[in-house]
């Protein structure tokens, strides 16, 4: 569709012979003085003004105070004589987009017009940017109505407008990031950036590179200085996830910037300050971490100003319709297909199901389901076998497990997923919907299960 153009000339000539240049391209409107041109404006939307300054009447800059007072305000060009910096100063102080001297230079004016008009577009589409993360981080966006998940939003809600440090504990696949992201997106630094680091995913060389940055030959394959999290994230938020997984040298660096509020790039000794909000998460206890030596206590008290916990799935089970619901939708809409339906047998095998990877699981089984079942009905039958039978689950010795002994219900579940991955641990993680790290941490917890393959 082409864009509306509304040109505002008293002077006959000058005013067809802008709408000759520009009416192959845009759709063209014109007004001979300023009344008419408020008419206009008040019965269509144009995406660009292109007016005058002096005519009789309503005078040019009137027409600018109109059209930067509507609801999606045009940019506007001001044409005026030559020499009359005076009154362009004026236009470009009240928000003209830009000027033009008369007698108006066609070749510049078209150039001017494509540039104002792409700029506008760019306005429209961050605008839209703005609102779809602002539907999409919002409380509104949080799927669940249960008591333990509107204590949570509850807590958001007091300390998003702080600038306190947070920490979130919870167990893996709960959804912290998302709640980091509801606290930033819920806070005056909104419009600024969002940096999110997961701290297990580095080595810890690495990862003080990545939070810190470093200059061009601080080490061995450092040929160029490297901007850090933190300083990427100035003006904004910064998520540690995973915070338990740091080294105790990072710690260090850590404390120290929480403290003055200031770090060094490595290979630097120049001081740098941010204005960045720091948000961490993790799935282990940080205070017994403290007691083995293995975290600092002084990084822990400095992180842990707010701590916000996020309950497992098993203890929001009322908020499971919902969420699956959401998940089959989301999954429909991206593979073109009906979302299958769930009979109440199914339901209530998955409402009993304790879901150790909480709500990730839960994503990875919607997808699965839309993909497998389209459009279909579900019955619990239908549902694999760990779902159905947890009331009469055994340790493998042939020992019935109660549904409500969560650790015994854990240890089968990894073993179930180790033999079905035939000991491959990767693949056992993916399907219990948790990481490597996590599997690899609960075998060392209970080595009567680790018949993986710890090369997998």
């Amino acid at each position: 569709m082409a864009a509306t153009i509304l040109i505002v000339e008293d002077e006959r000539h000058t005013r067809e012979g802008l709408e000759q240049m520009l009416e192959d391209q845009y759709e063209v409107y014109l007004a001979e003085n300023g009344e008419q041109a408020f008419n206009l404006m008040e019965a269509e939307t144009f995406d660009l003004v292109l007016t005058d300054l002096r005519m009789p009447g309503v005078s040019g800059l009137k027409v600018i105070d109109r059209a930067l007072s509507l609801k999606n305000a045009p940019p506007v060009i001001m044409m005026t004589a030559y020499g009359n910096v005076e009154s362009a100063v004026e236009a470009m102080k009240r928000g003209a987009y830009d000027f033009m001297t008369k007698p108006v230079n066609l070749e510049k004016l078209e150039i001017l017009v494509k540039r104002a008009l792409k700029s506008k577009s760019l306005e429209v589409e961050v605008k839209h940017l703005h609102e779809r993360l602002d539907v999409k981080y919002s409380f509104d966006g949080i799927v669940g109505n249960s008591t333990e998940l509107q204590k949570v939003i509850e807590r958001v809600k007091l300390v998003a407008p702080s600038r306190a440090n947070v920490l979130i504990n919870g167990e893996t696949g709960t959804g912290k990031e998302r709640i980091a992201q509801a606290i930033h997106q819920n806070s005056d630094r909104a419009q600024g950036p969002f940096v999110a680091v997961h701290c297990a995913a580095l080595p810890s060389n690495l990862l003080e590179s990545e939070l810190f940055g470093h200059e061009r030959g601080a080490f061995t394959g450092a040929t160029e200085r490297r901007i850090g999290r933190f300083e990427l994230a100035d003006q904004g938020t910064l998520f540690l996830d995973e915070i338990g997984e740091i080294s105790l040298t990072t710690q260090v660096k850590l404390l120290r910037f929480l403290e003055q509020r200031e770090f060094e790039r490595i290979g630097s000794s120049k001081s740098i300050k941010v204005n960045t909000r720091l948000v961490a998460a993790t799935n282990r206890d940080l205070e017994e971490m403290v007691k083995a030596g293995d975290f600092r206590e002084d990084l822990y008290f400095r992180l842990n100003v707010v701590q916000i916990g996020m309950p497992p799935l098993r203890d929001r089970t009322e908020d499971l319709p919902l969420l699956l619901n959401h998940f089959l939708e989301e999954f429909a809409k991206e593979n073109n297909v009906e979302a299958p339906v769930f009979e109440a047998g199914a339901m209530q095998c998955l409402r009993r199901y304790s879901w150790p990877g909480n709500i990730r699981e839960l994503r990875n089984f919607a997808e699965n389901a839309v993909v497998l079942h389209r459009g279909g009905r579900i019955h619990d039958y239908d549902l694999e076998s760990k779902f159905r039978g947890e009331t009469k689950s055994t340790d493998g010795s042939g020992k019935v497990i109660s549904p409500l002994d969560k650790e015994e219900n854990e240890k089968r579940l990894l073993r179930e997923a180790l033999a079905d991955a035939k000991g491959n641990r990767t693949k056992a993680a993916n399907l219990l919907g948790i990481s490597r790290r996590t599997l690899h941490r609960k075998l060392q917890q209970w080595p009567e299960l680790d018949i993986a393959d710890k090369k997998g």
